[in-house]
């Protein structure tokens, strides 16, 4: 019963998950604010409430703050992962070589946003002095450094917008505003509430065959809470909105890392990043990597694929998302 509870649970966010991305790109054609804004912010933030209410709840209710991060930063390779995918989808070129460059600013936010989760965990109860209430300063700083960023690439793409751009064909001239509004409202009331519900579908499955709670957060529940995301990318990607389909996934990541805030506000035990496990420093590393590694193919823009299926990137990123799962299940750990 389960398993049907999960296919139905997918199949709704399928099938608004499509409807989100159409009606984002027409969003962003409709306010001239651009795809990148859009995936970057608006859809980032939609897609990644499952992994929120995830995380969250796994803190504050089951009590355990390995379960969130290890959600969080799985997420984080899992979303890297579906850039590889997408580059095997997207058969005309490197996927990267016709995304905007300026996605190495999200990324390399991301990258920092990691890092302090990195020093966050070495430090353990060093930050006792800098605290706000029972949350230290590592746990304030990733929701601040989100919303300083956010707001930095806000400036940078307005000041982008303002540049003289070649007039293109409107797509979506003959939809109403109004009518595009009220549609992406709908599909992401639906894609929040599907993924949420997916998010507990994953628990239940992982409480009937006793999994380990690492491994669950890292791979099963980082997955499961991640499947809005993969569906809008794929969804975008047909829509030919490139910018949107690689902006949600590095959005997603700055919202994933920004979530440690809320999780350490709700867990009141202590700071989370100084009790969690040292096992999380690999997946952290690993995402990084994969976060670098998608700012090289970004900045080489070798647009040819090898044999003409995949980029040079792509089975380094699928090779890196393997080994860190694997390290998160064997307990390898860097402190």
């Amino acid at each position: 019963m389960v398993w049907l509870k999960f296919i139905a649970c997918v199949a709704i966010i399928f099938f608004a998950g499509t409807r989100l991305a159409r009606y984002g790109d027409a969003i962003a054609e409709k306010t001239g604010l651009g795809g990148m804004w859009i995936g970057l912010v608006l859809l980032a933030a939609i897609t990644s409430v499952p992994e929120l209410v995830s995380a969250v709840s796994s803190a504050a209710l089951v009590k355990l703050p390995d379960l969130a991060l290890g959600d969080l930063l799985g997420s984080c390779i899992f979303n890297l992962a579906i850039l590889a995918l997408a580059d095997i989808i997207y058969r005309p070129a490197s996927i990267l070589s016709h995304a905007s460059p300026r996605h190495v600013m999200p990324a390399g936010i991301g990258i920092v946003l990691i890092t302090v989760v990195i020093g966050g965990i070495l430090a353990g109860g060093r930050f006792s002095g800098l605290t706000l209430g029972w949350v230290n300063a590592p746990g304030i700083l990733t929701l601040v450094l989100y919303i300083a960023g956010v707001w930095w690439i806000f400036r940078s793409e307005r000041g982008y917008q303002l540049q003289p751009v070649e007039a293109v064909s409107l797509q979506y001239e003959e939809l109403p505003a109004r009518t595009v509004y009220l549609r992406f409202a709908l599909a992401a009331a639906a894609v929040i509430g599907a993924g949420i519900w997916l998010s507990f579908i994953g628990g239940e499955i992982a409480g009937t065959y006793g999994w380990h709670a690492s491994f669950v957060g890292s791979l099963f529940l980082a997955i499961t809470t991640s499947v809005p995301e993969l569906v809008v990318t794929i969804a975008a990607l047909r829509l030919g909105a490139i910018d949107m389909a690689v902006a949600d996934i590095l959005g997603s990541n700055m919202f994933n890392i920004a979530i440690i805030t809320p999780v350490d506000i709700f867990y009141r035990r202590g700071p989370v990043l100084s009790l969690v496990s040292s096992a999380h420093l690999m997946t952290a590393v690993v995402a990084i990597v994969m976060s670098l590694l998608v700012i090289a193919g970004l900045r080489f823009r070798r647009r040819r694929k090898a044999f003409g299926i995949i980029s040079w990137y792509t089975p380094i990123l699928f090779g890196l998302y393997i080994f860190g799962i694997y390290a998160s299940f064997k307990g390898i750990s860097l402190g």
